[in-house]
């Protein structure tokens, strides 16, 4: 059984017990042995892997499709942001990372991405797009790129995670509900209209 420190506000710690062990595990098969402060990674906008990315002392830049989430990326701790839907932009990009860590469940071209990467970098994937991807496999040999994916961890990994947030001061993002603004949430939630999680206040069952 996990244990949260008491440091941690269990209302901010519960959001992550599943959601937020799948980024830092991604980030631990893959980065962190070899992680440099001055590691340019890229990463989507799941807010609490940008908050990891930017504890480890990487240069994070956070890639999405629009722009308005340019000030929660920088607010959460991202150095840099950029717009991928912008052509220009994402070949500007090409070659510049080491490390990517893909939060999209949307549909999307892992090979637009692959293309980001540097000579041996990594992409991890984390999110769970509805249709497969197809990959070239010059997108990969070409630069010894790699191409890995990340889901939930175990007990005791889940426990690294809450001490190594706990260390950190990291924690969800939150809004507290009353029990019974559960559907307005609800319908808030399919709006993205939320920021990051909401977490319902038993007290008021």
């Amino acid at each position: 059984m996990e244990v949260i420190q008491p440091r941690l506000l269990l209302m901010k710690s519960i959001p992550f017990m599943y959601p937020k062990v799948c980024p830092l595990k991604g980030w631990l098969l893959c980065c962190v042995p070899a992680l440099q402060p001055i590691l340019p990674c890229a990463i989507g906008t799941l807010a609490k892997a940008v908050k990891f990315a930017a504890s480890f002392g990487a240069d994070v830049t956070v890639l999405s499709t629009s722009k308005s989430k340019e000030q929660d990326a920088l607010n959460l701790g991202a150095h840099h942001f950029a717009v991928t839907k912008d052509p220009e932009t994402m070949k500007s990009l090409q070659g510049k990372f080491d490390f990517i860590l893909s939060t999209i469940s949307a549909q999307h071209e892992y090979n637009d991405y692959l293309n980001l990467l540097t000579l041996n970098g990594t992409m991890v994937v984390v999110g769970v797009p509805p249709q497969p991807s197809i990959v070239g496999a010059f997108n990969l040999i070409g630069k010894r790129r790699s191409l890995a994916g990340s889901l939930i961890g175990g007990i005791k990994e889940t426990q690294e995670m809450l001490d190594y947030c706990a260390e950190h001061n990291i924690v969800s993002d939150i809004e507290l509900i009353d029990i019974k603004d559960i559907t307005a949430s609800y319908a808030r939630m399919i709006k993205g209209d939320v920021r990051y999680r909401f977490v319902i206040d038993m007290a008021t069952l």
